[in-house]
């Protein structure tokens, strides 16, 4: 008995040792072929667009700087910090005490200049006078040459005198409305409607207008911006006037500022403001300043807050379109090849027509159908139908 179940042992043991062998022998040379696995995308519907993306800077569509024209010190300041002024509205008052004892000389120099024409206007009738009489006395035969000639004499000198006193008045009219002006300028009164936006000066501080004039506030118009989008050189050569743009701010980055086009590309970088830049290499980045302005009604944007700033080169609405990374082959003649991955799994490489290519999606004008299932790439990164899905950098 005991012999017997040790042969039913040595039966068991060898036959599991066939089992383990002949695994084995298929695993190695005839591998069970799995399904492959693909990373896969649909056709979609909508909206597609190709911008350039630039940093852009707001700034007051008009900005002026009001400046003081003569010295003194600022004997009172109306306006304050954020004050919405217009023009004409007084802004600050200087000590006009130099200005109006200027005017005041300057129109009694006047008033003695007139009166010495006068005084001349008068001699100027005797003169006249005493000339006709030795005039009508040589022709008589009773009256003297030298008489004649000394009386014309002295109507000549005063009559030059005269036209060198009308000289002298003109000049001092021009010295009195020269006073009246600079006497007007110690009112400082605003030039544009606008928002007081600075106040480097305070009361009672003295400014010198001899070498520049100081600057006593700064208005600016808030109801509408200016954007400059800084746009690369790599860019640049792709973007035009009149372009569409849109925008977001840092405080709302969900809401779009759209509806704008460029008004102007400037045609240098904004390095050129810097005196080395042309004596000077540098590895920096050259960038242009795109303008465009956008109404600013509730005074939401303010100055210098930091936009960023969409230009779209080309858009397409309510379309077709797949990722990008699906293209396997692009043409020039606006033709590309896909993969299509039909219900069985079986994969088919089809020519489609391409349009508006953001490098994330694109527009598909024919050769696909909404809801096609296109090949990306395969999950082990093998071949797809005998060939490496392209790489799209």
């Amino acid at each position: 008995m005991l012999l017997l179940k040790k042969v039913k042992f040595k039966y068991i043991i060898l036959l599991l040792l066939v089992f383990i062998a002949a695994y084995l022998v298929k695993s190695i040379f005839f591998p069970t072929q799995s399904a492959p696995r693909y990373i896969t995308a649909q056709v979609e519907q909508g909206n597609i667009e190709k911008t350039v993306l630039a940093d852009g800077k707001i700034s007051a569509f008009k900005l002026v700087n009001v400046g003081a024209q003569v010295s003194g010190q600022i004997q009172k300041l109306y306006v304050q910090l954020g004050d919405e002024i217009k023009v004409g509205d007084m802004i600050a008052e200087i000590d006009d005490l130099t200005q109006k004892n200027d005017l005041k000389q300057s129109e009694a120099s006047l008033a003695s200049l007139e009166a010495q024409r006068k005084a001349k206007e008068a001699n100027l009738k005797n003169y006249q006078l005493t000339f006709d009489r030795q005039l009508k006395l040589v022709k008589r035969g009773a009256g003297a040459q030298s008489d004649l000639d000394a009386a014309e004499a002295q109507l000549d000198a005063v009559k030059a005198e005269i036209t060198s006193l009308d000289a002298d008045i003109v000049r001092a009219k021009i010295a009195v409305d020269t006073a009246e002006v600079n006497l007007g300028y110690t009112k400082i009164i605003s030039p544009i409607n606008g928002v007081v936006v600075a106040t480097p000066v305070e009361e009672g501080q003295t400014v010198n207008s001899v070498q520049s004039a100081p600057t006593i506030v700064k208005v600016a118009q808030l109801d509408k911006m200016t954007i400059e989008a800084q746009i690369s050189e790599a860019d640049v050569i792709n973007v035009k006037k009149d372009m569409p743009v849109y925008f977001t701010i840092l405080g709302r980055p969900n809401e779009r500022f759209s509806g704008m086009t460029l008004r102007a590309i400037e045609p240098a970088p904004t390095s050129i403001n810097d005196e080395t830049s042309t004596t000077s290499t540098t590895s920096t980045a050259i960038y242009y300043n795109g303008l465009f302005d956008v109404d600013n009604p509730e005074h939401i944007l303010r100055i210098s807050m930091t936009a960023q700033v969409y230009i779209v080169l080309d858009e397409a609405d309510d379309v077709l379109y797949i990722p990008s990374a699906a293209i396997q082959q692009n043409f020039a003649n606006g033709k590309a090849t896909v993969f299509i991955l039909d219900k069985d799994q079986n994969i088919d490489e089809r020519e489609i027509e391409i349009g508006v290519d953001n490098n994330v999606n694109v527009e598909v004008k024919s050769g696909l159908n909404l809801g096609d299932t296109i090949v990306l790439s395969s999950f082990d990164g093998s071949s797809v139908n005998n060939r490496t899905p392209r790489v799209r950098f």
